[in-house]
């Protein structure tokens, strides 16, 4: 390994890759300060034509700032010194005109959220029709609208002339991150810049935008600079690595080098927080065993589960790793449940007939794609949304059965941690009003118990007491996450329900969080319905899980069994979806660009 290709916290970053291609783009000792504090200290990064460099951190390391610096569209509060070259040319120091001309002939940018980046009351093709006559001075409409159905096709949507008559909330989270990718690809941009392109996306929505994105840069050999968190998508199509940390530089190479011997320690700790299938799936083994001594049988056969019966929908044997006894009666336990939302013209069955039981101190994953109907299973069980089922038990009470005022009471029993911290938490109240307001709706409860049941819930979650006189705004994501699952343990429930709370998190405060959340449930005992798209993090923290397909469940068992040894295509499809740092590495495969792409994967989502 050479030192030309390699750097770490011993040096200064060097360019990665081997090849003598030209730059494309050169940042050299680029450095932003807003209001005297150093956001970049001197990053220098190269993208080439033809090649995908994966700029990666965490929160807050300044990846997103690199691009908006670099396109000329940084505060008006920071100042940008350095250097910052497209094919040769500076872009430090333009004027705004002259950086509307070079993003609109030059670059893409594809921004994280897709559904912020189009307008919510323009259909698609008024979108492209304003963006092309910018980026590719064409006015006509005719042209335009034929120049849209020629970039929708490209990107892999199936029905561009239904897609470009759509809204943005009539389209799927996959097609809107399409739709803006092409918008990127108008007027034939020699670099794109994507900016987590993939956050939150299901894992199948996701591969079909990672498999684009290798497309892309194969077929039309531009430069990508890929700005993730997530190393399991660097592992997958990144050619080169920059590794970012507080503003600095720890480690650049190619993928093989950065990922395969990584030699900065924070580089280590990105990839060791990495949830992985194959050391989950070893424990959950060792889990089964102990269950299969004692006769459980967790799992009805492939036709059984398709259909959602009793014996294949219904989970009630005991996890002896979590220490539950046999005797004892399941925290929750449904048969039949089913859900269905009438519409204008209409109505959706969201769920069809499923089931599980649920025993003291296990963790039973609900996975899916979107709209597979995980959020309506848990908003069901807690009477968020109106349902049928046969049986429907919380801690052996039907809640449908009692009085409004009686039903709150066993409904309280049961806490909810909902995906974005932000959004359920008050922003003008401090973290331990917000923490305690259940306990203040219950009633009943003096001053003093108060403030000792707010501080052993925040010692729970590993947050100082101190923190209750912080405000939301004040905490990083993670630790706002903790605030609510502290806020959810305050009424010691006996069920948590978990909605995807870990989703937009970091790989190293997820993995915090799942931590934090595993503690909790072996010192307290309580059940949990844990949501998510991820099977990684599923499997590094369930016991049992249940998969998803347009409101049934396709198959269910143990960890073990269902993510170790799937049966049915479906979850096969997930497992085989989900990005894995190091599976190139494996399979000796070479970098993404150079490698054969599946066209049929661009087809999804």
């Amino acid at each position: 390994m050479s030192d030309s290709t390699r750097a770490t916290d011993a040096g200064p970053a060097q360019d990665p890759g081997s090849t003598g291609d030209p730059d494309l783009l050169a940042l050299r000792n680029l450095r932003v300060t807003i209001a005297g504090r150093p956001i970049l200290k001197g990053l220098d990064l190269t993208v080439r034509a033809g090649r995908i460099t994966a700029l990666v951190g965490e929160s807050g390391s300044g990846k997103s700032m690199t691009a908006l610096a670099t396109i000329g569209l940084a505060p008006a509060s920071a100042q940008v010194t350095g250097s910052a070259r497209l094919r040769g040319e500076e872009l430090l120091g333009r004027s705004p005109q002259q950086m509307r001309r070079t993003r609109a002939g030059g670059l893409g940018m594809i921004f994280q959220e897709p559904g912020q980046s189009l307008s919510p009351v323009m259909k698609v093709s008024a979108v492209f029709r304003d963006v092309l006559g910018v980026r590719e001075n064409i006015r006509s409409r005719p042209r335009a609208a034929q120049r849209t159905r020629d970039l929708l096709a490209s990107v892999g949507l199936p029905d561009p002339d239904r897609t470009a008559s759509s809204y943005p909330h009539e389209l799927s989270g996959g097609e809107l991150q399409r739709v803006v990718i092409a918008l990127a690809l108008s007027g034939d941009p020699a670099l794109l810049i994507a900016d987590e392109p993939t956050t939150a996306l299901d894992v199948t929505v996701q591969r079909g935008v990672l498999d684009l994105l290798t497309r892309i840069v194969r077929e039309r050999g531009i430069g990508v600079l890929l700005i993730t968190h997530d190393m399991g998508v660097v592992g997958e199509i990144a050619d080169d690595v920059v590794v970012l940390q507080g503003g600095e530089v720890r480690e650049t190479g190619t993928v093989q080098q950065v990922l395969g011997a990584p030699t900065a320690p924070y580089t280590q700790t990105l990839l060791s927080a990495v949830p992985r299938l194959l050391p989950s799936l070893e424990r959950a083994s060792a889990r089964s065993s102990a269950e299969q001594k004692d006769g459980a049988s967790t799992r009805g056969d492939d036709d059984t589960a398709a259909r959602g019966d009793d014996d294949a929908a219904t989970q009630g044997e005991s996890d002896p790793s979590r220490g539950t006894a046999a005797s004892e009666p399941p925290v929750v336990r449904v048969e039949g449940l089913s859900v269905r939302y009438d519409r204008r013209g209409g109505s959706h069955l969201a769920l069809d007939d499923v089931g599980f039981e649920i025993g003291r101190g296990q963790i039973h994953g609900l996975v899916g794609e979107s709209g597979s109907g995980k959020s309506t299973w848990g908003k069901a069980l807690v009477g968020l949304v109106p349902a049928q089922a046969r049986v429907l038990e919380l801690d052996g009470t039907d809640p449908r059965s009692l009085s409004p005022a009686a039903r709150r009471g066993v409904y309280a029993r049961a806490g909810l941690v909902f995906q974005d911290p932000a959004s359920s938490l008050n922003p003008r109240r401090t973290v331990g009003w917000s923490i305690s307001e259940p306990l203040h709706l219950a009633g009943g409860v003096g001053r003093a118990d108060v403030d000792r049941r707010v501080h052993h819930a925040l010692e729970q979650v590993r947050l100082p007491a101190s923190y209750t006189q912080r405000l939301p705004h004040e905490l990083s994501g993670g630790q706002r996450q903790r605030v609510s699952i502290a806020r959810a343990l305050i009424l010691q429930p006996s069920l948590l329900i978990a909605d995807e709370p870990t989703s937009a998190l970091d790989v190293t405060v997820q993995a915090h969080v799942i931590e934090v959340l595993r503690e909790a449930i072996e010192e307290a005992r309580f059940a949990c319905v844990f949501i998510s798209h991820d099977l990684a993090v599923v499997g590094s923290l369930a016991d049992h899980v249940t998969v998803l397909r347009r409101g049934r469940a396709v198959e269910q068992g143990t960890v073990h069994q269902v993510l170790g040894s799937p049966r049915h295509e479906y979850t096969r499809a997930l497992l085989e979806s989900v990005p894995d740092p190091s599976r190139r590495l494996r399979e000796g495969q070479r970098p993404a660009c150079e490698s054969v792409g599946r066209p049929e994967a661009t087809m999804r989502g």
